[in-house]
C-alpha cells in the first residue's frame, strides 16, 4: 500500500507540473520576444516544484521526473522496481495533464512541447544534458543532509527556475522526459519526432550528475575514516 501511495503521489505531482508549467507557457505566449511570459513560465515550473515538494515530498520524495528517479537509483536511494514504477507513474501523470490541457487550449497551441534548437540535434542534446546535470546535482546535494529538509523544496524549485531561464530560449527546457512525452503525444507538428532528444538528453545528464556527485560527496569520503575508528580503539585497549 505504501508503494501505491508513492506511485500515485508521483502521478499527481507530474500532472500538476505539466498542467501548470506547460499551461503557463501557452497562455502567456512564452517566447524570447515576450519577456513577461518567458519569466512567468520559468517561475511556474519552479513554483510547482516548491508546492509539490511540501505536499507530496513526505510521501514519495517528489521526484516527478524520470531523470531524478534515475539519479536516485544510481546513488542507491531507491530500488530498480521503484524507479520503473515511478517513471511509469510520472509519464501517466504528464500524459493526463497534456490531454486535459489540450481540451482547454487546443492542440494547435503546441501544449508547451519542446523543440530542437536551430533544428540541430547535437546542440539540443548538449543543452539538455548541461541543464539536467545542474538541476540534478543540486537535488542530490541539497537532499544529502537531513538538516536541509526544511529548505530543500525551495532550493530545488529555484534551481528549476534557473535552468528554465536559460533553457527556454534553446529547447523550451525539458530536463524531464515525462514533461516532454506528455505534450508531444498530442501537440501538432514535429514534437513527437524529436521527443527522443528530450528523453535521452535528460537521462544522460542525470546519470552523469549522479556519478559526479558520488565522487564529490563528502559523506562517502568520510566512511573509511569512520570504519577505522573502532580498529584504533581496539588497538588502544590492547
Amino acid at each position: 500500500m505504501d508503494s501505491l501511495r508513492k506511485y500515485f503521489a508521483e502521478m499527481i505531482g507530474t500532472f500538476v507540473l505539466v498542467f501548470f508549467g506547460c499551461g503557463t507557457a501557452v497562455v502567456t505566449g512564452c517566447s524570447t520576444q515576450n519577456l513577461g511570459g518567458y519569466i512567468l513560465t520559468a517561475l511556474a515550473f519552479g513554483l510547482v516544484i516548491v508546492a509539490m515538494a511540501y505536499s507530496i515530498g513526505n510521501v514519495s520524495g517528489c521526484h516527478i521526473n524520470p531523470a531524478v528517479s534515475l539519479a536516485m537509483f544510481i546513488n542507491g536511494k531507491m530500488s530498480l522496481q521503484d524507479m520503473l514504477f515511478y517513471m511509469c507513474s510520472q509519464i501517466v501523470g504528464a500524459t493526463g495533464a497534456a490531454l486535459l490541457l489540450s481540451a482547454f487550449v487546443g492542440v494547435s497551441s503546441g501544449l508547451g512541447a519542446n523543440g530542437l534548437y536551430e533544428d540541430n540535434v547535437a546542440k539540443s542534446l548538449g543543452i539538455e544534458i548541461i541543464l539536467t546535470f545542474v538541476f540534478v546535482i543540486t537535488i542530490l546535494g541539497v537532499t544529502s543532509k537531513i538538516e536541509n529538509s526544511n529548505v530543500a523544496g525551495l532550493v530545488i524549485g529555484l534551481s528549476l527556475t534557473l535552468v528554465h531561464i536559460l533553457g527556454i530560449a534553446f529547447t523550451g527546457t525539458s530536463v524531464n522526459p515525462a514533461r516532454s512525452i506528455g505534450p508531444a503525444l498530442f501537440a501538432e507538428g514535429d514534437a513527437i519526432n524529436c521527443v527522443w532528444v528530450f528523453i535521452v538528453g535528460p537521462l544522460f545528464g542525470a546519470a552523469f550528475a549522479a556519478i559526479v556527485y558520488k565522487f564529490l560527496d563528502p559523506a562517502k569520503k568520510d566512511e573509511p575514516a569512520k570504519k577505522e575508528e573502532p580498529a584504533k580503539k581496539e588497538e588502544a585497549a590492547n
